[in-house]
C-alpha cells in the first residue's frame, strides 16, 4: 500500500527573504564544482550551505561539513530565516518552462510518502545507486535529523482528480514561493492544509504502483534510516517520522512529464568502421538539426543513435532486432531493447571503452562542442527513454544503465524540509 501524509514543512521565511532566486538551488547531484562555488557565493542563506557544504583541510569527526550544516540549519531556524509551519499540509508545486520556444507546465505536490519493507512496497526504482553517494546523504540527513530534498515519484491520474483540486481550491491563493531559476523555469509553491481535500488526494493514490523518476539515492537513504531506527526500536507503530520520506508527486499520464535523453561523450574512441557496419546501417547527416529530426523518426520503430566525430555526423540504426538476443546477455526483453543497452553491448563493449571514459550530458551542444574542442573523440546522441520503458524495467525489478534518464525540470532544493522530530 502506498499512502501520503501531510507534514509541517520547514521553508524560507517570505518576511526575511526578498529574492528567493538567491537562496534556492538545484538538487545536489546535478551541481558541478563551479556551480557549487557560485551558489555558495550568491548568498550566505543559499540552501547549498546546508545541502552541499565544502570540505576543509582541518576537518575532524566533530567539525566537518555535516556538523557545520547542522549549526547553520539551527542558526537559520533561530533567526527565523527558516520557519516551520504550524499545521500539517501538502504543498502544491507548479513549474512553468519552455522547450524550443514551446510553453509547458508541470503540476505536482510535495508530501510525505510512507515507507515499507521491500516485499510489501509498491515503489519502483529504475536506476542503480552508488554506495559513496548514499553514505554521504545518510550522514547529512542523520546529522540534521531531516529530509533536505524530495525524491521524485510518478503516480497515475488519468481522471486528473488532483489537478481538479488544484485548479478549484488552490491556484487562486497567493503562492508561498514564486521564483524563476537560472534555467528560466518558474517555480510556484502553495500550501494546502484542508484535511478533507488531502484525504481525497490520498485515496486517489492509495495502493498505486509508484515509480521513482529522480532521487534514487535519497530513496535508498530513507530506507536505510528507517532500518536503523527499526533495529533500535522494540516495536514500531508504522507511524513514526522515520517511516516517511519527503516526496514530490506528479502525474505519469501528463503530457508535460518530460524525459530528456542523456548523450554519451567518449574521450578516447578509435573508430572501427567495419565493426559499426557489421551491426548498423550508417547514414551521413548534414547538420545537428537534421540529426535530431531523423533520429526521432528512426526511434519510432528502430534502435538508433547519432554518432558525431570530427569526420562528421552519422545516424546508426541497428540492422536487425534479432541481433539483440544474440549479443545482449543480461536482462529482460525490455532491458535488452533499451538504446543505452544496445549502445553498450554493440559499440562500447566491442570497442573496449571503459565506463570512466564516458561523460554524460543532456546538452547536445556540449556533446558536439567537446568533440570540436578536442576534449573528446566522439559523442553518441540518444533518443529519450519512453515512460513505458521505464515502467516495464522498474516493474521487472531491474535497473537501467547509468544516466539513462533525465527528468526535466528538476525539483528545486530549498523549497521544503521535512524535520523528523
Amino acid at each position: 500500500m502506498s499512502s501520503i501524509k501531510p507534514f509541517a514543512a520547514v521553508h524560507y521565511n517570505p518576511e526575511r527573504i526578498n529574492d528567493f532566486s538567491k537562496v534556492v538551488c538545484p538538487p545536489y547531484d546535478v551541481i558541478s564544482v563551479e556551480q557549487q562555488n557560485e551558489y555558495h557565493n550568491v548568498s550566505p542563506y543559499n540552501f547549498i550551505h546546508i545541502m552541499l557544504g565544502k570540505d576543509k583541510e582541518n576537518d575532524t569527526k566533530t567539525n566537518n561539513k555535516y556538523t557545520r550544516a547542522k549549526t547553520i540549519f539551527e542558526s537559520w531556524l533561530k533567526k527565523e530565516v527558516l520557519v516551520q509551519d504550524e499545521k500539517p499540509s501538502i504543498y502544491f508545486y507548479k513549474q512553468e518552462y519552455k522547450i524550443q520556444g514551446e510553453k509547458h507546465s508541470r503540476m505536482g505536490f510535495i508530501s510525505l510518502m510512507q515507507l515499507q519493507d521491500d516485499n510489501e512496497s509498491k515503489v519502483y526504482p529504475h536506476e542503480k545507486t552508488h554506495s559513496h553517494a548514499v553514505e554521504d546523504r545518510l550522514t547529512l540527513w542523520r546529522t540534521l535529523n531531516s529530509n533536505l530534498s524530495c525524491i521524485f515519484v510518478c503516480y497515475s491520474d488519468k481522471q486528473k482528480k488532483v489537478d481538479k483540486i488544484f485548479h478549484k481550491d488552490v491556484i487562486s491563493q497567493k503562492p508561498l514561493i514564486d521564483v524563476v531559476d537560472h534555467d528560466k523555469v518558474r517555480h510556484k509553491l502553495w500550501k494546502l492544509d484542508d484535511e478533507v481535500l488531502i484525504d481525497e488526494i490520498n485515496r486517489s493514490i492509495d495502493g498505486q504502483q509508484l515509480f521513482i523518476a529522480d532521487g534514487h539515492h535519497r530513496y535508498e537513504v530513507s530506507k536505510q534510516l528507517r532500518k536503523l531506527h527499526m533495529e533500535r526500536k522494540a516495536k514500531s507503530t508504522g507511524k513514526e517520522p522515520f517511516n516517511y520520506v519527503m516526496t514530490y508527486f506528479t502525474n505519469i499520464d501528463s503530457k508535460d512529464l518530460q524525459i530528456f535523453p542523456m548523450h554519451r561523450i567518449v574521450k578516447n574512441f578509435s573508430e572501427n568502421e567495419s565493426l559499426l557496419e557489421e551491426y548498423f546501417r550508417i547514414d551521413k547527416v548534414k547538420s545537428k538539426e537534421e540529426l535530431l529530426i531523423v533520429l526521432a523518426r528512426a526511434g519510432r520503430n528502430e534502435h538508433a543513435f547519432g554518432l558525431y566525430t570530427r569526420d562528421g555526423i552519422r545516424l546508426l540504426r541497428l540492422k536487425n532486432k534479432t541481433l539483440i538476443n544474440e549479443h545482449v546477455t543480461e536482462g529482460s526483453e525490455e532491458y535488452k531493447k533499451l538504446d543505452a543497452t544496445i549502445l553498450k553491448y554493440f559499440v562500447f563493449d566491442k570497442s573496449g571503452i571503459a565506463s570512466n571514459e564516458i561523460i554524460y550530458t543532456k546538452d547536445i551542444n556540449e556533446a558536439f562542442d567537446m568533440v570540436n574542442e578536442h576534449q573528446a573523440d566522439a559523442s553518441f546522441i540518444m533518443n529519450p527513454v519512453k515512460i513505458e520503458q521505464l515502467k516495464a524495467v522498474a516493474l521487472n525489478g531491474e535497473r537501467m544503465p547509468p544516466k539513462t534518464t533525465y527528468f526535466y525540470p528538476k525539483v528545486l532544493s530549498g523549497l521544503t524540509v521535512y524535520k523528523m522530530d
